[in-house]
């Protein structure tokens, strides 16, 4: 591709859990360039889940100059950077010589249970009242907690104000600036469970609790702050960066939910669903309240959250354990097989979150009889993903009725999930052109950081219909075999507790 030589480009860096990818857009959103690069994740007991945070640097940066490459362009052409990453991954790093202190403690990380279970019983309306949350080991502030308290002489030096803590944007974003800037943004301050939802600030009491100095926390701006320029010696020039959001958040805005009560679900590891309920926070019974962008000073646009933490994971879990060989023959077997004669398959593989809330729940496969192949068991994974929104869907209905649901993620390129989507909800599933959700809303946000004429209407004109799956399935059918979900999933609670 051409260099365009106007500086009008804008560059996505996405962090995510399985991989670092940068995108380059035009102002219209139209992708240019691409860079990827794989990130690990370290298992070194059961339930833990790590990456290197180093790694994590140098598989963003280096993604990043693939992706200017690929465009044709060079940075002198980039007007903005946008950040969107993994969200309540937790880095604590030293201020002074820029060193972790330990390796990244990712979100589907499990070691907190047992304080959990504690700051349940002692605080649990407290944090949801605070912060929307419900306490969970998938949130940052018991990460900090665990750290602070298993890393000798840790605690003093936070104390000090020697340890900076950060989500990966946080991180990233310290790294960019060549150690200039300890920034975060409302979205992402929101996944800490530390952070006030009406005041737009971190909560004094709910750090003490935790025991958690403040001197280590970023400061926290709207998402399309200018938060700091990247340092010359990386890119050649400084550029700013004006754009910052949590990837669930990131992929609410790239797909143009403006509006009350706009929903998306976004397809990736986990599945995760989001719907905007415009200037005030509200709660839903196991869902989580958490801010969707701010655009001004302590304003903010909130969300109705629930998070599946498997989905697209379970496919993995197939091909790894051997049951199938690729995710292609995992595409072939749910296109020829068109139910799961009965099988249900529930992925607690990380225990269960929203609805649920269940650390404990366990991985279950039940219906199983001699005429089961693994094409059924693939079709009840496939089958699983949507059961699992419309128990999210499920919540939300007394506060307002879904009328379509907004789609990206890989597993959305097969059409035959698309579609029994549709009929499990009972409302048409929409599929845009482009399917890189996250990234255009990082890169459209840095665009309203950057460019004050730019307008949320200008933004949601870009998207673009792919395909549209309208309910199929009738209405005696869909409740049937939702109910035998939800009887499923009851065998699989708390099995972890008698183990």
């Amino acid at each position: 591709m051409s260099n365009t030589g106007d500086g009008r480009l804008l560059l996505a860096l996405d962090e995510g859990t399985t991989s670092a990818r940068a995108i380059v857009f035009d102002e219209k959103g139209n992708i240019l360039g691409m860079g990827r690069r794989p990130v690990r994740r370290i298992l070194p007991k059961p339930g833990w889940v790590e990456q290197d945070p180093e790694e994590i640097w140098a598989s963003q940066l280096s993604a990043a100059m693939e992706a200017v490459e690929d465009a044709g362009a060079s940075f002198e052409d980039i007007a903005a950077i946008g950040i969107t990453n993994q969200r309540e991954t937790t880095i604590l790093w030293d201020r002074y010589t820029g060193e972790p202190v330990y390796n990244a403690i990712v979100w589907q990380c499990r070691r907190t249970s047992k304080l959990v279970d504690e700051l349940k019983r002692e605080y649990g309306e407290v944090f949801r009242e605070r912060t929307g949350l419900v306490p969970d080991s998938y949130f940052s502030g018991p990460k900090i907690k665990w750290l602070l308290d298993n890393i000798k002489g840790l605690k003093e030096e936070a104390r000090e104000g020697r340890i900076l803590f950060g989500t990966v944007d946080s991180y990233l974003i310290w790294k960019l600036s060549g150690s200039k800037a300890h920034v975060t943004d409302y979205s992402n301050a929101s996944r800490t469970m530390l952070f006030n939802l009406k005041k737009l600030d971190w909560d004094e009491e709910l750090l003490e609790i935790l025991g958690i100095p403040d001197a280590i926390l970023p400061e926290a701006h709207p998402s399309n702050h200018l938060f700091a320029y990247t340092s010359k010696e990386l890119f050649g020039r400084e550029i700013p960066i004006t754009g910052d959001l949590g990837d669930q958040q990131a992929a609410l805005f790239g797909q143009a939910c403006f509006d009350y009560g706009m929903a998306k679900a976004t397809y990736g590891t986990g599945t995760f669903l989001l719907t905007n309920v415009g200037s005030e926070p509200k709660g839903a019974e196991g869902l989580v309240s958490t801010v969707a962008w701010g655009l001004e000073e302590k304003r903010a646009t909130y969300a109705l959250e629930g998070s599946i933490f498997i989905s697209g994971g379970a496919i993995d879990w197939l091909v790894k354990s051997g049951i199938l060989e690729s995710v292609k023959e995992f595409d072939e077997l749910t296109s020829t097989f068109k139910d799961s004669d009965g099988v249900y398959f529930v992925p607690a593989l990380v225990g269960l979150g929203a609805p649920y809330w269940d650390q404990y729940a366990r991985g279950l496969i039940i219906g199983i009889t001699e005429r089961t192949k693994k094409g059924h068991i693939a079709r009840a994974v496939m089958e699983s993903m949507a059961y699992a929104v419309r128990d999210l869907v499920e919540r939300t209905s007394g506060l307002f009725k879904l009328k379509e649901l907004r789609v990206d993620g890989g597993v959305t390129k097969n059409d035959v999930f698309m579609q029994f989507q549709a009929d499990v909800l009972g409302v048409d599933v929409l599929k845009p052109k482009n399917l890189e959700s996250t990234a255009l809303g990082a890169a459209m946000m840095a665009r309203v950081g950057s460019d004050p004429s730019c307008t949320l209407d200008e933004i949601a004109s870009m998207w673009e219909l792919d395909k549209k799956f309208s309910p199929l399935m009738d209405e005696e059918t869909r409740e049937r075999l939702y109910s035998r979900w939800k009887e499923a999933v009851k065998r699989s609670l708390g099995w972890a507790l008698g183990a």
